[in-house]
């Protein structure tokens, strides 16, 4: 079928599954444009094509066709879908990350860098696209999960390592069960194979993606254990392993990026957990040294 006889998606939930289908078919320079679009939605929305196309390298043409592949007339079309989903967000939201962008576009070029400042206001916005990407139901049902478990696994690797531990030790605080797929003496993925459908695995991992960590999520999958994930998007390996995937939004940053946002939704998802212990009298079950 042509493009053109291609009937283009009418709502942007349309055209995310519409992408989504299409994705491990695309060729790589359409598969790099999906997973900005998927993980850029309110960028999409308000910036230029040619913009857009500056900031990811890749020509803006490639843009168009990407749009006409998928029944568009060209990349205003498709950009309509994302300007409709953002006036539909949270009041105000719209004009709070307008003014956090301006806000870093009038630095003062010749004042020098300010990491802080610069590193700060972007994790303000991607902390308020956290609010818009992620369901709060999804949040209950994964504690739900994590609550029910006999066993709670975590794996993390490289940079995401620092959110897995945070939530072994707020589950292990809980009194749950909480075993940490470590790389340490290249056990992992044999403790991996102690899991059980009445487990649950909370995996966790950013571009780009860590093998072993995908490789343990799908082992864990066709082992009938529930997964958790946490990711930076939609199109992430660990979306097909995952019964929840909480894909969280990132900025790109020019030496790391930040893990304000996946630390949030992380201790979010266990406060949620705590709220469901029955067990759980608001104390830490690890002793703890305090003042007299």
């Amino acid at each position: 079928m042509k493009a053109s006889e291609v009937q283009p998606p009418e709502s942007y939930e349309g055209l995310i599954r519409l992408i989504h289908e299409r994705y491990e078919q695309m060729s790589k320079t359409y598969q790099r444009i999906a997973e900005y679009l998927t993980q850029n939605p309110n960028d999409v929305a308000v910036q230029s094509v040619n913009a857009i196309a500056a900031q990811r390298d890749i020509h803006a043409s490639s843009f168009v066709r990407f749009a006409q592949s998928l029944g568009f007339t060209g990349f205003k079309d498709l950009q309509v879908l994302f300007q409709k989903r953002l006036t539909t967000a949270a009041p105000g939201f719209e004009a709070r990350v307008t003014a956090l962008k301006d806000e870093l576009r009038k630095r003062d070029s010749n004042a020098g860098p300010d990491p802080l400042r610069d590193l700060a206001l972007r994790d303000i916005a991607s902390l308020q696209e956290l609010l818009s990407s992620i369901d709060s139901r999804d949040i209950d049902h994964a504690a739900e999960l994590i609550e029910k478990a006999n066993s709670v696994f975590l794996i993390g690797q490289l940079r995401s390592e620092p959110v897995v531990n945070l939530m072994r030790y707020i589950l292990t605080m809980l009194g749950k069960t909480a075993v940490l797929l470590d790389v340490s003496g290249g056990l992992a993925t044999h403790m991996a194979r102690t899991m059980t459908s009445d487990d649950v695995l909370i995996a966790v991992s950013f571009r780009f993606y860590a093998t072993e960590v995908v490789n343990i999520t799908e082992h864990a999958a066709s082992a009938k254990v529930p997964v958790i994930a946490i990711s930076d998007s939609t199109l992430s390996p660990l979306k097909k392993s995952s019964t929840i995937l909480f894909p969280v939004p990132e900025h790109d940053y020019t030496f790391s990026r930040s893990l304000a946002a996946p630390m949030c939704l992380a201790q979010a998802l266990m406060m949620s957990v705590a709220t469901k212990s029955p067990n759980y009298s608001g104390q830490p079950r690890i002793p703890t040294v305090t003042a007299q």
